[in-house]
């Protein structure tokens, strides 16, 4: 009990510690790599403002269109399922909002917890469903990179990690605890590294895309 209960206060202090500057010193790199790529100077007259096309690219490009639904429903019914799910309970569990609020000062209202409960379970079936179509699948087989492997593995983790603790499935508590909070932990660490970058990426190539071609007129 004593050895979980330090590896609990290691995973909330030191490892919480190196854990965010990792991701706050990563995430700031890959921004300046971002901001300091430049963009030419444009000196045509704009045939409609820059904002309206990079708001609703944003939009468009994160909303499935009916042609890849078509051609991938198992993707994208799937895909939408999990992430919603993991990003629901990562911003609306009653301790992840108290942590938030702990760093930054401020939070909101969180979800009950018998919805955040429901939400982790569809999120994990929805992983192991995502896996399994990567594995049977020939073409996503061929294409997949240890990096997938890894980046989903990382995912499945704090959310298996997360429901066990919860539902207190691994004994002692604190070692339950701290194996999942270890997991968000290498999340964190992993996300400016890796394809989990696409976090914040995503949202900045797709406002840039939008920019650009509705300072044409033209929707992206």
């Amino acid at each position: 009990m004593n050895g979980a209960m330090e590896f609990l206060l290691w995973t909330k202090g030191p490892m919480l510690n190196l854990a965010l500057g990792v991701f706050a010193l990563g995430v700031g790199v890959r921004l300046i790599e971002i901001l300091i790529l430049g963009r030419a100077k444009n000196y045509a007259d704009p045939r409609a403002p820059e904002w309206i096309g990079g708001a609703r690219t944003v939009l468009s490009r994160t909303l499935p269109d009916p042609g890849t639904f078509q051609r991938a429903p198992f993707d994208v019914l799937v895909g939408w399922i999990w992430h919603i799910g993991f990003i629901l309970v990562l911003l609306f569990f009653v301790p992840h909002v108290e942590l938030i609020r702990g760093i930054l000062g401020f939070a909101w209202p969180a979800l009950p917890t018998p919805v955040v409960d429901f939400l982790t379970a569809i999120t994990i079936l929805g992983l192991i469903a995502a896996l399994v179509h990567r594995l049977t699948h020939p073409v996503k087989r061929y294409l997949s990179t240890a990096e997938d492997y890894l980046v989903w593995a990382v995912v499945f983790m704090v959310a298996l990690t997360g429901y066990l603790s919860y539902h207190r499935l691994i004994s002692p508590y604190p070692l339950a605890l701290g194996m999942h909070i270890l997991s968000a932990e290498i999340f964190l660490i992993l996300i400016p590294f890796t394809r989990l970058s696409h976090l914040f990426t995503a949202f900045i190539a797709r406002w840039y895309t939008g920019t650009h071609f509705g300072r044409k007129g033209v929707e992206a």
